[in-house]
């Protein structure tokens, strides 16, 4: 059997991929494409624990950070699709149209 923190290790290095591809990279896709990639790090996490202490609330919680995470892609995807047909281009440096 796995050990528990084993899991919590793979899930701080996905996290952290996450967090270094969202603050490196300025295209937009692959921003969100990181926001993802931290969600399922800290599902990583929460089933493991959830497992470890033999409670279904971990497992529960996912569920809705699943959810959460569909609902934030579909939002985010549109956002971008309006943002690429209004300025042709998905790059973050070049959006400036929200500065006052």
């Amino acid at each position: 059997m796995v050990p528990l923190n084993w899991y919590l290790v793979l899930s701080a290095i996905v996290f952290m991929i996450g967090v270094f591809g969202f603050l490196t990279r300025r295209n937009i896709i692959i921003m969100f494409m990181s926001i993802e990639v931290m969600l399922n790090a800290v599902n990583i996490s929460l089933v493991s624990l959830s497992h470890y202490m033999q409670d279904m609330r971990g497992q529960i919680l996912v569920f809705f950070i699943i959810t959460v995470a569909a609902a934030e892609a579909a939002i985010g995807l549109a956002i971008i699709i309006a943002l690429f047909r209004n300025k042709s281009t998905v790059h973050v440096d070049e959006m400036s149209e929200m500065k006052g």
